[in-house]
């Protein structure tokens, strides 16, 4: 095969052909190495079970990095705790599993993997694997994929396969065949994969998932997201919140239909994808609560507020533990912040309306990644995400911003650390979301929102003499507010991942730092990206720069008989082709030329 580069990240490293046969792009490290970390401490929490205890690289001789010594000793403390707890056990030792060694752990499927590098990394860094199936329907790819294998050093544990992605799922969805975790990373929508996913990963399994459409899932597309996911997308502030929350109801709505529900563990929006760890259980009694997990989204068109209404109520049935029942739907009774029969309410979902996370999983995570920080590339940005996720408020769905707030009244926007000090002061909770930067995650209701920018608006008052009687800015405005906000600042209003200047919302790296070009099926050499987009810009545009390059054209009007300029149209009237009746044409310009528009 003719070679051409070798692209090393974390432990592997890959051959590359020169045509673009194999997919390959490298904004999807931090990906990559956040998934080695959620399949590590999931393997951790599983095998511990066994018995078997797993050696990570670094973890051994790492350096703690903490905010005080108090933590220092802390942590000490418990190590000596654990050491004393194991000198008392058993006589015998513990199994371990370190990395690319082959024991009775975790079977891997990669079901899309490409050139093989993500396998590879699980084989060189992720301790406690049984197999990875690296799996591509390309016949390239998967020739690829076992030189990579073997040029690291892991083909006793990476077995690469050349199958449609969902026939091999089915094939493997008996219960002695099952994958313990399932990656789909696809080029766009995994849709088409999710219904042998949740079949083929094992009770208790993992199954990791990647969106990259996102143009269709934060509501670009709606009848598109309802067709793939089973779910209406609203282009509103909160859609990349709500993309997650899609993927989470299709993939427990395709689950419950074979008597399975999922517990999300992980779900983050992050560049131009989203991605979601979730574990999927066995559970009829279970699957009969999903309605009640699922809601409808009414988001109003004037001022941005949204309400959810869940599908169904969870009740306590004694002994026989909660049933769901069906709700009746109270949320055009709360919609009174404009008060306008003119503004429509857009309807969104269903969608997952319960937690996202699972914090107390993501607390491990985010504690081995902190023990070990050179484990990864990627390691400042993944700390910076999950301690942002650590500190969202589980129960609340979706959030604000506060330039829209602020953009709704047409009032200059206030700062991000007195608008959450106000709903301090107002008695709700707040957080920020890792999905948007100056996101508001609050349980405070839309009017108390709306009453919190009239307080602001007074101290910093707009020309209401510029707004429209119809506006709904002047509608929010002509309302007096029903309390008092209080802006002063308060030290628990500064989050702690925002106090450490922890890397949260990066910067770009480099231009064009996004989704990159589909492989070609056929092997042929693939133009770069950006060349492709000069080659077809203004494709259907002929630019003109100069007036008198205007005369090449024909005038349109002089053709119908309806120019009036004459001799000075800039357009041409020399080479038109007069339409047939030549007769009506000429009376119809002379009619313009005598009484001119």
């Amino acid at each position: 095969a003719n070679v051409s580069t070798v692209v090393k990240e974390g432990k592997a490293a890959i051959l590359f052909p020169s045509a673009n046969e194999v997919f390959y792009n490298p904004v999807q490290e931090f990906n990559r190495d956040l998934t080695c970390a959620v399949i590590t401490e999931f393997a951790r929490e599983l095998l511990v079970q066994r018995g078997v205890k797993l050696v990570v690289p670094g973890e051994e001789d790492r350096v703690v990095v903490s905010l005080g010594e108090e933590e220092v000793e802390e942590e000490k403390k418990e190590e000596e705790e654990e050491e004393e707890e194991e000198k008392n056990g058993a006589d015998e030792p513990a199994l371990t599993a370190t990395v690319g060694e082959k024991c009775e752990g975790l079977r891997v499927l990669e079901g899309l993997a490409a050139s093989g590098l993500r396998s590879v990394r699980f084989a060189l860094e992720v301790p406690g694997l049984q197999s990875i199936t690296a799996n591509d329907f390309s016949a390239k790819a998967a020739a690829l994929i076992a030189r990579n294998a073997m040029y690291n050093g892991v083909s006793h544990l990476i077995q690469a396969s050349c199958k449609d992605a969902s026939m091999l799922m089915y094939e493997m969805r008996g219960k002695k065949q099952r994958y313990d975790v399932i990656d789909l990373d696809p080029y766009g929508s995994p849709a088409t994969f999710l219904d042998a996913a949740v079949q083929a990963v094992s009770d208790g399994g993992l199954l990791c998932v990647t969106c990259t459409d996102m143009a269709v899932m934060a509501g670009n597309s709606g009848e598109t997201c309802y067709s793939k996911y089973g779910s209406v997308s609203i282009k509103s502030k909160y859609c990349h919140e709500m993309a997650l929350r899609i993927i989470l109801h299709s993939l427990d709505q395709r689950a419950g239909v074979y008597q399975r529900y999922i517990q999300p563990l992980l779900s983050i929006s992050a560049d131009f994808y989203i991605r979601v760890f979730v574990r999927v259980f066995t559970g009829q009694a279970t699957v009969k609560n999903s309605a009640s997990k699922q809601a409808l989204v009414y988001n109003c068109t004037g001022c941005g507020s949204f309400y959810l209404q869940r599908m169904g109520r969870r009740t306590s049935n004694g002994r026989h533990g909660t049933r769901s029942t069906s709700c009746k739907a109270q949320v055009f009774v709360k919609v009174d912040v404009i008060k306008t029969a003119s503004l429509l309410l857009q309807l969104g979902g269903p969608l997952w309306a319960e937690a996202i996370h699972d914090l107390t999983f993501v607390q491990k995570v985010l504690s081995a990644l902190s023990a070990n920080p050179g484990r990864f590339g990627t390691s400042k940005r993944i700390e910076g995400v999950l301690s942002m996720v650590t500190e969202e408020l589980e129960d609340v769905p979706f959030y604000y911003t506060l330039d829209s707030l602020s953009s709704s009244i047409r009032c200059n926007t206030p700062p991000m650390l007195q608008f959450r000090s106000a709903l301090l002061h107002a008695g709700y909770k707040v957080s920020l979301s890792h999905a948007c930067k100056n996101a508001i995650k609050t349980d405070a209701p839309p009017a108390t929102m709306w009453d919190i920018m009239r307080c602001w608006e007074k101290i910093h008052p707009v020309k209401r003499e510029k707004l429209s009687n119809t506006s709904p800015s002047f509608r929010i405005l002509s309302k007096e507010p029903s309390l008092e906000a209080c802006f002063t600042v308060r030290e628990d209003a500064n989050p702690q991942s925002r106090r450490r200047h922890l890397t949260r919302f990066q910067e770009n790296p480099q231009a064009f730092w996004g989704p990159k070009a589909r492989a070609k099926a056929g092997g042929g050499i693939s133009d770069n990206l950006q060349d492709k987009r000069k080659k077809f810009q203004n494709k259907r545009k002929n630019q003109i720069t100069e007036s008198s390059e205007l005369k090449k054209f024909p005038c349109k009007k002089f053709r119908k008989g309806t120019c009036t300029y004459g001799d000075q149209c800039s357009y041409s009237h020399d080479s038109v082709e007069v339409d047939s009746n030549e007769a009506v044409i000429t009376a119809l310009v002379e009619f313009n030329n005598k009484f001119p528009i």
